[in-house]
């Protein structure tokens, strides 16, 4: 008999979706551990490394009790970065139990096959995207750091090209952040570029987990 798959999991939680095109929408979180860069602005470190081994069973089944007590039709799969392993059985049995499955990644491994959106968020220095997502991308979502400009946005619209929106989103809600994702926006439109729109990170508005 094969052994049953395992996935390396942070943790597993009920929430709301803070962000994207989907956000304000209830949402079972599975983050997943391990993650091929090192972003200094990340604010999940803790994803990088360690996890514990879960069969992909057990993952279902506490997707399916939180579930019970706080509905939501979507499960995330999170990180670190989840298309780092194999999440293919995963989506397989969150779909068998009812589920639509997200995909949060940064753009740099291949689509998840049987996930049914995908919000991609590459990142610096240069915001490379697998040529998959060029037809399998949802959302795109760029953290506006410091010195992010126009160049990482007409990188990333070569590689997700229209209608997919791109998201900008401040680092985090300190003034500096917003003030510099607020100007960005406006030299985008300035120059043109289209398809662009700003957000924030809702769950930390809101001081959600």
């Amino acid at each position: 008999m094969p052994p049953r798959p395992t996935l390396k999991t942070i943790e597993i939680f009920a929430s709301v979706q803070g962000e994207g095109l989907r956000q304000g929408e209830p949402t079972i979180f599975v983050r997943l551990a391990g993650c091929n860069l090192r972003c200094g602005f990340c604010d999940t470190k803790r994803a990088w490394r360690a996890g514990r081994e879960m069969t992909v069973e057990s993952i279902v089944e506490e997707a399916v009790r939180l579930n019970a007590e706080y509905p939501a039709v979507w499960v995330c799969l999170t990180g670190g970065e989840p298309l780092a392993q194999n999440v293919r059985p995963l989506a397989l049995r969150l779909h068998g139990a009812g589920f639509k499955v997200q995909v949060e990644t940064n753009g740099t491994f291949p689509p998840a096959p049987l996930a049914d959106w995908h919000t991609v968020s590459p990142k610096p220095p240069d915001y490379a995207v697998h040529p998959g997502f060029k037809k399998k991308a949802n959302e795109v979502k760029l953290v506006v750091c410091r010195g992010f400009g126009l160049d990482a946005i007409r990188a990333v619209r070569s590689a997700v090209p229209l209608p997919v929106p791109i998201i900008l989103q401040p680092q985090s809600n300190a003034r500096w952040s917003i003030d510099r994702a607020v100007a960005v926006l406006q030299d985008a439109s300035r120059a043109g570029l289209e398809g662009l729109r700003l957000s924030a990170q809702l769950h930390k508005v809101f001081g959600l987990r």
